[in-house]
């Protein structure tokens, strides 16, 4: 079996953030030269999330709208803040966007349904963060 790992970074200009990386998870996967197999993305920071979706500016907008009014930007609202942190909502919303995502690889590529792409969701940013893209196979 193979295995190959690669790391990409982002630091986003904003606080919060949605980037489609699929280009940069497909080229890593035609360097691992993995046919059949698996390709984990995973953010390695806990105020942010990978998810997988429709790349429709209108959908992501939606999205944002949605984790904003459950999880509302607010500097006195979190128990979290009692540590000297302000970013108790960018928790709250990767626990409800998730942590990683596993894509099958078939044929040397990433095997989506249709619209299928996969993002990187910032939800505290405005610094470097890394994300780790594992691919296993054969």
């Amino acid at each position: 079996m193979k295995t190959y790992t690669e790391y990409l970074s982002f630091e986003t200009k904003k606080k919060r953030d949605y980037i489609n990386i699929t280009p940069q998870v497909e080229v890593a996967v035609f360097k691992s030269g993995v046919q059949e197999g698996l390709c984990l993305v995973n953010p390695m920071h806990i105020t942010a999330s990978i998810y997988i979706n429709d790349d429709e500016d209108g959908l992501i907008q939606d999205f944002d709208d949605f984790l904003e009014k459950i999880a509302p930007y607010d500097l006195k609202g979190y128990r979290h803040h009692r540590t000297g942190e302000d970013n108790g909502d960018a928790h709250v919303k990767r626990q409800l966007f998730g942590r990683e995502v596993v894509v099958a690889i078939t044929k040397g590529r990433l095997d989506f349904g249709t619209w299928e792409r996969i993002f990187y969701a910032e939800f505290d940013g405005r610094r470097r963060k890394r994300v780790i893209v594992k691919i296993l196979g054969e």
